[in-house]
């Protein structure tokens, strides 16, 4: 299964509320990271059986492939944005970067990144954060 279907299996599974299948397409060592409120932790709580299905759903608006690493964005209203960048290995997840109301930029840095980055050269994929109501996101740039 291509890195993108199998992210969007992983969510069809969530949806279902199938944790069996979740299980199968991850490793089970999966590294995980989150930048976000502490209280918006929903996907671990999800992916580990300390909340149902139910407590908050997952719809992606936009699945993107980016070499090994597939990123999904989604929204709930003004007040619930996230970005997930899931790094697919041997057909299973095996890294998982959760972003909860922050706006993220993918960038590529195979011969090392710099700390000043001028343009957008080497920008693979870029937040669509929805209105925030006068709001601003923090922003993080993942690497691969």
């Amino acid at each position: 299964m291509a890195t993108k279907g199998l992210v969007e299996s992983l969510y069809d599974s969530l949806a279902r509320g199938d944790m069996k299948a979740v299980a199968a397409l991850m490793a089970e060592d999966v590294e995980w990271w989150f930048h976000g409120p502490r209280r918006c932790q929903y996907m671990r709580r999800l992916l580990t059986g300390e909340a149902g299905h139910g407590d908050f759903r997952f719809r992606p608006r936009a699945v993107t492939a980016i070499g090994g690493w597939v990123v999904a964005e989604g929204w709930e209203g003004k007040h619930a944005y996230w970005v997930h960048a899931w790094a697919v290995d041997g057909g299973v997840i095996t890294r998982f970067r959760e972003y909860f109301n922050t706006s993220v930029t993918v960038r590529e840095c195979g011969g090392g990144c710099t700390s000043t980055v001028s343009g957008d050269g080497g920008t693979l994929w870029q937040s669509r954060a929805p209105a925030q109501g006068g709001r601003s996101l923090p922003g993080l740039v993942l690497a691969v």
